[in-house]
């Protein structure tokens, strides 16, 4: 529910850019960060830090607040985050209820949800930084249009989606008490998506799928061997535990995700060498000579 909060005080400043990546966060080495969001006055933003447990609010002016990462209703996090906001001069209205969640209580009404277990926190955190690592790599070997590695705080996922450049049939949508034009505008185009996400699995899953699903995407054989199709979610899912314990954990999760975009690639017939590149491709021209090898 805080992410929901903070990640709604982006929403209602940013323009939007297409399929909501305006709204997200991003893992940085202390926890999530929504980045710079711009006002009318500079820009400011808003860190929740996993390690000291506190949410950082920075404006471009110089001011600072902060708000405990601590047991404590919802709707206390909502008001003391509201609050420095207007303090650091960034007055925000925000749709101040929950999306994507089934029952969503108004925040300022809250008073149910009030745990907060750090060390938990820290974990989920420490996995999302491995994850955003290797799914960087994965990013790197796609040139067509592809999102940043992003964290999306209504579903609470760590994403990156490649896509073929094609229109996608109109989503229906469903998802709890979110309007179905969101998602028409987050799937309004061909795609191929990979992340991390805390459900799924006992330590959360690693997770694929296409939109719209091409036929024989379920059957397609992908690695590592633990990946399995999920009916119920209609994706493909890698147990964390099955990474974390493999020989080679960031190969593991690179074939995963390898294998799962070339299933909608290859099966939803896209233009894969106009949209693939070798990331090292310049690697040539990089070259880091011996200092001992240069002559004045």
């Amino acid at each position: 529910m805080w992410t929901q909060i903070v990640g709604k005080i982006r929403l209602s400043q940013a323009p939007l850019v297409n399929h909501w990546w305006q709204v997200t966060f991003y893992v940085s080495p202390r926890g999530l960060t929504t980045s710079a969001i711009p006002h009318a006055a500079g820009s400011f933003d808003i860190e929740f830090d996993f390690i000291d447990h506190t949410l950082h609010i920075r404006s471009s002016d110089g001011r600072t607040r902060q708000v405990a990462l601590e047991p404590k209703p919802v709707a206390a996090f909502y008001a003391e985050t509201i609050g420095a906001m207007g303090e650091l001069g960034v007055p925000v209205q925000i749709q101040a209820r929950p999306n994507e969640v089934d029952p969503a209580i108004p925040f300022a009404e809250d008073h149910e949800h009030r745990s907060y277990d750090a060390a938990a926190a820290t974990v989920f955190w420490q996995q999302l930084v491995a994850a955003d690592r290797v799914m960087h790599e994965f990013r790197s070997r796609f040139i067509g249009k592809v999102s940043p590695v992003h964290f999306f705080w209504g579903a609470m996922d760590l994403a990156c989606t490649r896509f073929s450049g094609r229109a996608a049939p109109q989503h229906p949508g469903g998802a709890p008490n979110c309007g179905d034009w969101v998602m028409v505008e987050g799937y309004s185009h061909e795609l191929s998506s990979c992340g991390f996400w805390p459900g799924g699995g006992a330590e959360g899953a690693f997770y694929a799928y296409a939109y719209p699903e091409p036929d024989g995407f379920a059957d397609y054989r992908v690695g590592p061997r633990e990946a399995f199709y999920s009916r119920d979610h209609r994706q493909f899912l890698l147990p964390y535990e099955a990474v974390r314990t493999a020989e080679a954990p960031e190969q593991a999760l690179l074939e995963f995700f390898d294998t799962t975009y070339e299933a909608a690639a290859e099966l939803g017939h896209w233009d894969r060498s106009a949209l693939e590149a070798d990331p090292g491709r310049w690697n040539h021209e990089r070259r880091i000579h011996n200092p001992s090898e240069v002559r004045p």
